[in-house]
């Protein structure tokens, strides 16, 4: 009985190995296809505030998760738009909806500039759940795939000690679990670690890669025929028509979706290399 007893702990621990070791898996086995697809010639816009503007010719919209009613994602789609949704995965909004189920130890330090929101440990088990949780919240309000932002804190002073690899292995998670959803899902800046991300997105979304020269550092999307969606916000192309001109004429030559918007995303305009100012 005794040999019997320390023969099903043994297979119970193994089978037990063998989960944790599933789970950790970066491969993932269970993509979904999602219908839309994208090329590098697909066009964006981009709006997180204001009451949205549905007049914009772009084929596809990216728009706040929570804050868009459902009603308004079948609207757009119905319009033949794809949508993209908007969620942060990298901080704490205390004004979110499921920020009652942030655990207090996995919050960490402020963002600068960014009232009310803060780094988040992207280590911590329960915060994987959250955004498993968001992503399902995705597929039921009919996005057609993700945007999730903040997804560098390795690179910034969160409060944790977070490693090249610790996020890696989040931005891993986060893609698998879109694609076994059957979402999208796009790479919001971390350029550094585009080399080993690449396979795992559908696109990325950069901002002011211009303004930093750091625009080389994403042709890898476009080689892959994967669209990169770039936002600037400095003023001078707003004003001074021969910068913008030469702004456009860089991402032509790019083959990149460059849009020059304000910093607060709310719609008050949009001035497009590809579809003019609205």
């Amino acid at each position: 009985m005794k040999k019997l007893i320390t023969l099903f702990v043994f297979a119970t621990v193994m089978s037990s190995c063998l989960q944790i070791t599933i789970g950790d898996n970066d491969e993932n086995n269970n993509e979904k296809p999602n219908p839309r697809v994208l090329t590098v010639n697909t066009t964006w816009y981009w709006q997180l505030n204001g009451s949205l503007r549905t007049d914009i010719p772009a084929d596809l919209y990216d728009v706040d998760l929570f804050d868009t009613p459902s009603e308004t994602i079948a609207k757009l789609k119905k319009q033949g738009k794809i949508v993209i949704c908007y969620f942060s995965a990298g901080s704490y909004e205390e004004w979110r909806p499921d920020a009652y189920k942030f655990p207090p130890e996995a919050i960490g330090n402020s963002l600068d500039d960014w009232a009310g929101e803060y780094w988040i440990d992207i280590r911590n088990p329960e915060i994987w759940n959250i955004m498993r949780d968001r992503l399902d919240l995705a597929v039921a309000k009919g996005c057609d795939g993700v945007e999730p932002d903040n997804v560098d804190g390795y690179t910034n002073d969160t409060g944790f000690n977070l490693s090249y690899n610790d996020q890696l292995r989040y931005n891993r998670f986060l893609a698998n679990e879109a694609k076994s959803r059957g979402l999208l899902i796009g790479l919001k800046n971390d350029l550094e670690q585009i080399p080993d991300l690449i396979n795992y997105f559908d696109f990325a979304l950069n901002e002011e890669c211009h303004k930093y020269n750091e625009c080389d550092l994403l042709e890898p999307f476009i080689r892959q025929g994967k669209p990169v969606f770039n936002a600037e916000y400095d003023d001078i192309y707003i004003y001074d028509e021969r910068a913008f001109r030469n702004l456009c004429n860089d991402a032509k030559k790019r083959n990149f979706r460059t849009n020059v918007y304000p910093v607060e995303l709310d719609g008050s305009f949009v001035k497009s290399c590809d579809y003019g100012e609205y």
